[in-house]
């Protein structure tokens, strides 16, 4: 894939301007982490090159100086907040984040959980960690937060929170999604540093908006994109341009809020550690790290086409507003894209109306295509049948053609595939049989050890990562689930695959 993004160069960077920062404030800092922790696939689509796991990378060169802190907000909880990349809860996600820091070597300080009102569902979620070893505080919600400074700046307000202990000199706060009350957090910390007699400080760890790319670049309007549903906005920083005469970028809830950030920052720190404009809160290097614009404009626009999908998609299931869907829409016209600028969406419409030449499957079930985009640029197609859903067709052709196997050659062991629709119709009484893609590549794997030819694709799947689909359907869990884990990039139409309500 070609890169416009010169991870290492960021993370040399990014990893010296935390520490100056920390510097001017008696060495404790809190530092606010926005965006994914781990795992930042809209970064490394929007920014060819970068380094998914950027981040926690960067916290392993400073562990020595970072105690880490997680917030999670009891209403995802309550409410069962998904994250899309992953298809976790949020809740979840906080567990397998613990978990994979604690693979790169980094622990978990605590998990702080915001806004707690005693839900039944939090309850469980503090109990299972809590039982594991895990650190727990709760904080309440303030009364009359974010506008009642003379409350919040008090013993009822961020002196009624319960002080987490930290080591460390920099506190990373992080959470599985926005709103989870990281800032509230890292401010509640400060006031009851200033308390002990400590000059701590705040700051925000940024990836986007880019404050120093233009309102209108790409990258940025993918973070307008990627955030539509909480109707966020780019804005000139009015603050900064006030106090610096300098046009740079931050986001509406950012420039909403920090009025109330300086007032209440102003009733705990001394005059000169507060900051003039959002923009100074943050610590952002990602727009000094981009090696080819060019590639990263084109990377970002590609983004902002996967979203409008994306959130088609959520509309149809009830999972997203169509105030969401035009927003997205409207971003599209400005910059002159459509749906088609995806190189794979023709195509796998395309597939879909020839799959309508087969004979009839039954009048409940609907006709679907697919489409792949290989790293060499071919595309390749694929439809649904008795035997295989769309995306197990397309992955399968794939894997053939990188193989340089025979277009008529089957990969997969008749036997297998008939015991496998066995079980489903007669043990779990499934009304459709085919295999979904991860019954299909189980398939596959079962047929290696007697079909050489499937030992030689199953080789070709790890080059399926980072590769361009489309299907013209909504995908069932397991084609979804199977495709994430390949490190496929999806996008679907919002139609469904059956005219039942009930999906199995």
């Amino acid at each position: 894939m070609t890169q416009g993004f010169d991870s290492e160069k960021y993370l040399k960077e990014q990893s010296q301007a935390i520490l100056a920062r920390a510097e001017k404030f008696d060495d404790k800092l809190y530092l606010e982490f926005g965006g994914k922790l781990i795992c930042d696939f809209h970064a490394a689509r929007v920014l060819p090159g970068f380094d998914p796991d950027a981040k926690i990378k960067l916290l392993q060169r400073l562990k020595d100086k970072v105690d880490i802190v997680i917030c999670i907000y009891a209403g995802d909880i309550e409410q069962k907040k998904m994250r899309a990349d992953f298809g976790l809860a949020y809740d979840a996600d906080t567990m397998r984040t613990i978990d994979d820091l604690r693979d790169w070597g980094l622990d978990v300080k605590a998990v702080v959980v915001t806004r707690y009102q005693d839900q039944p569902a939090v309850r469980t979620f503090i109990n299972k960690l809590s039982r594991r070893g895990i650190k727990v505080y709760t904080h309440r919600p303030i009364q009359g937060y974010p506008t009642e400074i003379e409350t919040i700046v008090s013993k009822k307000g961020y002196g009624a929170n319960a002080y987490i202990e930290t080591d460390k000199p920099i506190v990373v706060v992080t959470g599985p999604g926005p709103n989870s009350g990281k800032m509230a957090t890292c401010l509640s910390q400060v006031y009851h540093e200033y308390q002990k007699g400590v000059r701590a400080g705040y700051a925000k760890f940024e990836t986007f908006p880019v404050w120093n790319l233009p309102l209108n670049h790409p990258v940025n309007i993918a973070y307008e994109a990627a955030t539509a549903d909480l109707a966020d906005v780019n804005m000139v920083d009015p603050f900064h341009l006030e106090a610096y005469g300098e046009t740079v970028v931050n986001y509406n809830r950012d420039i909403e809020i920090f009025p109330v950030v300086k007032r209440i920052c102003a009733r705990i720190m001394e005059p000169e550690q507060l900051y003039r404009s959002p923009t100074d809160m943050g610590v952002n290097r990602v727009g000094f790290a981009i090696s080819d614009d060019e590639i990263v404009r084109q990377a970002a626009v590609q983004e902002i086409i996967r979203r409008y999908f994306r959130y088609m998609c959520d509309y149809a299931t009830g999972a997203a507003d169509k105030a969401t869907v035009d927003r997205v829409k409207l971003l599209m016209d400005d910059l002159g894209v459509t749906e088609l600028d995806r190189k794979v969406v023709a195509p796998a419409r395309a597939a879909a109306k020839q799959a309508e030449s087969q004979p009839d499957k039954g009048s409940n079930n609907i006709y679907c295509g697919a489409a792949l985009e290989l790293p060499d640029g071919t595309i390749i197609t694929g439809k649904n049948s008795p035997l295989l859903h769309a995306a197990s067709s397309c992955i399968i052709n794939a894997i053939k053609y990188m193989a340089k196997l025979p277009d008529d050659l089957f990969l997969l062991s008749p036997e297998v595939i008939n015991s496998l629709g066995k079980l489903k119709k007669e043990t779990y009484k499934n009304k459709v049989i085919s295999l979904d893609l991860g019954e299909t590549l189980t398939a596959l794997s079962v047929s290696v050890p007697s079909n050489p030819a499937a030992r030689l694709a199953m080789r070709k799947l790890s080059r399926l990562a980072g590769c361009e689909m489309h299907i013209s359907h909504l995908p069932t869990p397991g084609d979804e689930l199977g495709l994430r884990k390949l490190g496929i990039h999806l996008t679907s139409e919002p139609r469904f695959t059956s005219r039942n309500l009930f999906m199995e």
